[in-house]
């Protein structure tokens, strides 16, 4: 890049309940300005907009405006803030939450604006925590082991009901209609990049882990998904069988788009990416000894590494998933901030944040292992290693003399643990692990959490010197796609060598808190297996009555 020329590329990172906009200078790397732009209709979890109609348990859904608002309003407002001449942003990068799939017409409208459908649940996006499509998931699992499908092996054994094909064949079975309307169903990430571009390009990243997709194989045979639900015969009819590597540009600015924004339509628009794999390149990490935690409403957790290695109970390992050259391993944990929110909220009626901070300085005075007391962080499920959304949240040891704080501090806890069962998993199958690499909101807000991660699993924690590490992420790919002729990148790994975001905290193991929770954890790795495999019947059996009852329209007294 020539030092007279300025060059400046643009993150969008969508997340589970707001969009943030990220103006990256790609001479040294300073992130100039962020805007976030809260969702409007935020989570749809508990009645359909249009019609107020109630959703049914495990719904999660949203609306395609709020993701269409945060590029129109958040883009030229963080152009402002930045102060920097608009006509020297050269690339556009994004990244959203994933599996989080809508249907659209032919040409890319979504269904849920057309009137005649748009009071069909059916028709509005699913967020990658919509859960009711669990019932598909067992199905796919029970015919995959069956017929002992080698793609299944990929995905750590299970699919998960948050993935693409369990979310399509809920609608088929459940709406066909909206089913035999929609001309695709189609990742949020691939429709920002048609919206924004004008050209359907959808992502090789996401169709590899969320929709059973390979580069050598493709997709799984028909006949499986014939067996598992016979008259689904063209799985690839609403996803296409074109896929794009990351780094690609989809094309530029269409002309509408580009005028609303204030940019040129020569801005390269890159093929859409996840929010946890574009925080890897984000953190400036290629080792693969590393595991980054992007920490926020949920943990997704990526490993990338040299080889192929099939380890039961993640979620997937996609060759060139996350960078060129490498296998890109992800696993995670569904409940985090969501959970501690769900908790501080019980205490903070007004929802202001003082309580959480004062959680926050009590729980750090609890000494560890003094509670008496273990949690599974399940509130929503688990991902990795159960690969269950019909588990739920456990605290065990409760007693009359237990506080908040110190309940709050076991929540912390168990997604430390959770972590570090994850990471026992992959050290199990031959992936060693050194160092944690932690991004994400909770990264930077909890310091306690950063060191429960290291106390817990007796490894040091970093945490990059960026607070927005996926737009950060997502802006080096928008730079890819623009390409060193106009001042970006060739590929990834340049722009990760040129633009690494340093280091801004470090957690080193306490060793004397390390001995205590090595005796804590082999208690945490009994109840964790009790109750989530030998007696799996007894938290799965409580969500069936409790479905059963909210399902009836009158509850007996």
């Amino acid at each position: 890049m020539p030092e007279h020329q300025r060059a400046y590329a643009i993150g969008i990172d969508f997340g589970t309940e707001s969009g943030r906009v990220v103006v990256l200078d790609l001479h040294g790397g300073a992130e100039l300005s962020c805007e976030v732009v809260p969702y409007p209709s935020l989570v749809i979890d508990r009645v359909l907009p249009s019609t107020r109609e109630s959703l049914a348990y495990d719904w999660a859904l949203q609306d395609p405006d709020d993701w269409q608002l945060v590029v129109d309003r958040g883009v030229p407002a963080a152009i402002a803030t930045a102060g920097i001449d608009s006509g020297e942003v050269i690339g556009i990068g994004v990244d959203f939450t994933c599996c989080t799939v809508l249907p659209v017409a032919a040409d890319g409208t979504p269904l849920c604006r057309l009137d005649q459908w748009r009071s069909h649940p059916h028709a509005w996006p699913k967020l990658w925590k919509h859960h009711a499509a669990q019932y598909v998931a067992d199905r796919l699992n029970e015919v995959a082991h069956e017929r002992s499908e080698p793609f299944i092996a990929r995905y750590g054994g299970k699919i998960s009901s948050e993935w693409y094909f369990p979310k399509l064949i809920q609608i088929w079975l459940e709406d066909r209609e909206v089913y035999e309307e929609s001309a695709r169903f189609i990742e949020a990430l691939d429709w920002i990049v048609w919206y924004m571009s004008g050209n359907e390009r959808r992502a090789a990243c996401s169709a590899g882990y969320k929709a059973l997709w390979s580069p050598d194989d493709g997709l799984p045979p028909v006949d499986y998904f014939t067996a598992a639900y016979p008259g689904f015969d063209d799985p690839a009819a609403k996803l296409g069988t074109e896929f794009f590597a990351l780094g690609t540009a989809a094309g530029t600015l269409r002309e509408e788009v580009a005028a609303r924004l204030g940019l040129n339509t020569s801005v390269a628009i890159a093929v859409g990416n996840v929010d946890s794999f574009v925080s890897t390149p984000g953190c400036g990490v290629t080792d693969p000894t590393t595991f980054v935690i992007v920490i926020g409403t949920s943990i997704c957790d990526v490993v990338v590494h040299d080889d192929q290695v099939l380890v039961p109970g993640i979620t997937g390992v996609v060759k060139e998933g996350v960078l060129p050259g490498m296998y890109g391993y992800e696993s995670g944990q569904p409940a985090v901030g969501d959970m501690l929110a769900w908790f501080v909220g019980l205490f903070d009626a007004d929802r202001n944040g003082t309580r959480y901070a004062e959680l926050e300085r009590e729980a750090a005075q609890v000494r560890p292992g003094s509670t008496g007391m273990l949690a599974l962080d399940w509130w929503n499920g688990n991902r990795t290693i159960l690969a269950d959304a019909d588990l739920s949240g456990v605290i065990a040891g409760l007693t009359l003399r237990t506080q908040p704080a110190e309940i709050y501090r076991t929540l912390l806890e168990s997604i430390a643990f959770g972590s570090r069962r994850i990471m026992d998993n992959f050290e199990d199958h031959g992936l060693r692990l050194e160092q944690i690499v932690a991004c994400g909101g909770i990264a930077e807000k909890s310091p306690l959490t950063m060191q429960l991660l290291a106390d817990t699993s007796g490894r040091r924690v970093v945490v990059p010197a960026s607070t927005l590490i996926p737009a950060r992420g997502a802006a080096l790919f928008g730079a890819v796609a623009a390409g060193r002729e106009a001042g970006g990148f060739g590929d990834i790994m340049e722009a990760i060598e040129a633009l690494s975001p340093g280091v801004g905290a470090t957690y080193e193991p306490d060793p004397k808190a390390v001995s205590i929770y090595e005796d804590v954890y082999r208690l945490y790795r009994e109840l964790h297996d009790s109750l989530g495999r030998e007696h799996v019947e007894l938290l799965h059996g409580l969500k069936r009555i409790r479905e059963q009852v909210n399902a009836r329209e009158t509850v007996p007294l």
